[in-house]
């Protein structure tokens, strides 16, 4: 069963940090580009950051540069996302997904969300004093 499985959120103090990680069964990661995803309340679901299949190439949405890392574990199948310097903005549910229409991430982590059809459930973020 394709299924992605998301976990490491939780409640962290603004300027702290936190690892999500994103399990995959069913294909592995060198299959398809793998993006991070968040949803704040009210906000449209906004992509902040995907690694390519082919070579592990990442990219980051402006939102998220400097401050989140994206990395992958090929032999335990799961994709990471280390985030720093944590503001209040960063609140949201993260999901991991991935795009079966291509290997190579586009420039713009989310771009053509369409494209994404393996999901997480979702883990939350809560950044608050």
């Amino acid at each position: 069963q394709v299924q992605f499985v998301e976990s490491g959120g939780g409640l962290v103090q603004p300027g702290g940090s936190l690892r999500l990680s994103c399990a995959a069964s069913g294909f592995t990661l060198d299959d398809y580009a793998t993006g991070w995803f968040r949803q704040a309340p009210g906000k449209e679901r906004e992509g902040i950051s995907c690694i390519s299949a082919s070579d592990g190439s990442t990219y980051y949405a402006d939102s998220v540069k400097g401050r989140f890392t994206m990395s992958r574990d090929i032999a335990e199948n799961t994709v990471y996302l280390e985030m720093n310097s944590l503001k209040p903005d960063d609140t949201a549910v993260y999901y991991c997904a991935a795009n079966l229409m291509r290997r190579r991430c586009l420039e713009v982590p989310g771009a053509l969300e369409y494209e994404y059809a393996y999901w997480g459930q979702g883990t939350q973020v809560a950044v608050s004093s």
